[in-house]
């Protein structure tokens, strides 16, 4: 990337603006002119770094959950002859749009992936239909019980902490409404707004929705932002690592679980911060989604992060392999 794309995504990431011609508001910031800024868009978006630019939406308020689940797949690594069975696994997964990602893990439990879904009965259907088809075993479905952090703007112009951050945008603070409250015109503006912006000067008009209602559910707190979705490998954050600090047996107190982190949560290079229960083979309860852009960075990253609370017990899981990243497209 120059220095000219550098800037437009330090900017796009958390808000591409919310205006009928947005790419003339970035000029007018960049001291540019519109259609430059369009090019420069438009070229990040087909060298792949930017994956998407639309609406980043909180499953829970539009009704709908999402859960972690982890499990185990049988590959080269782990003694078989060759990767069939992780093969079927992926192109199962790929089939099945409630799967929005899919990793394999540097760890015994190797293979990774998110479901977001209506209920627990719907995800644990999801989780028995893979199972069925694939190789997939010891599966276990993990909730956030605790959420410190959730923020996949990265470059230094990333913010630390992206939970209740609510000033970015400068829209007034509104009452959460519930899901069941959607009207129709809700529910077809979020699933058109979940995938990516017509490529054009006027895309807001092109896609047939109006800023103030994507304004709106940003004040409503049912869109986290509204910005570009990048691949990170692309964009030079190519080595990433989920750790895993230990539960309370192990590790923390449970008083301190929570000061732990919030520090992980400012910290520029985690992404994501969650607390989750601990299951028999994995006595872990906080994860931390770190990203650098060489391994030597990361592992400095890793052991700075460690150092920062107390050095507890802690497992690193590389990122091996990418298997999905998709984004849900809610009522679809």
């Amino acid at each position: 990337m120059n220095e000219p794309e550098q800037n437009i995504l330090a900017i796009i990431q958390d808000v591409f603006p919310l205006e009928e011609r947005p790419y003339l508001v970035l000029a007018e910031q960049l001291g540019s002119d519109e259609q430059s800024v369009f090019a420069a868009v438009e070229n990040l978006r087909q060298s792949g770094i930017i994956r998407r630019i639309g609406g980043v939406y909180d499953s829970k308020k539009l009704g709908f959950i999402s859960r972690l689940c982890a499990g185990k797949v049988p590959t080269i690594s782990a003694g078989t002859s060759d990767d069939s069975a992780l093969n079927e696994f992926a192109a199962t997964v790929n089939e099945i749009p409630a799967i929005t990602h899919n990793y394999v893990r540097s760890h015994e439990y190797n293979v990774w992936f998110t479901i977001i879904a209506r209920s627990e009965t719907e995800i644990q259907k999801i989780v028995d239909e893979v199972c069925s088809k694939t190789e997939l075993h010891d599966v276990h479905i993990l909730n956030a019980t605790k959420k410190f952090k959730i923020n996949t703007v990265m470059g230094a112009g990333a913010p630390a902490n992206r939970i209740g951050d609510e000033k970015r945008h400068c829209e007034p603070k509104a009452k959460q409404s519930p899901a069941h409250f959607l009207s129709a015109n809700d529910r077809a503006r979020i699933r058109i707004a979940c995938t990516d912006i017509p490529h054009t000067l006027t895309p807001f008009k092109d896609w047939g929705v109006t800023c103030d209602e994507l304004r709106d559910d940003i004040a409503q707190k049912r869109m986290r932002r509204f910005g570009a979705i990048l691949r990170h490998q692309e964009a030079g954050f190519a080595f990433n690592a989920m750790v895993c600090f230990a539960n309370s047996e192990f590790g923390f107190q449970n008083s301190e679980l929570k000061k732990a982190g919030e520090i992980l949560a400012g910290k520029r290079y985690i992404s994501h911060c969650y607390e989750r229960p601990s299951f028999e083979g994995f006595p872990y309860t906080l994860y931390a989604m770190m990203h650098a852009q060489s391994a030597e960075e990361l592992d400095r990253n890793i052991k700075e992060a460690a150092a920062s609370i107390g050095n507890p017990d802690y497992a690193v899981l590389h990122s091996l392999h990418e298997l999905k990243k998709t984004s849900f497209r809610f009522f679809a």
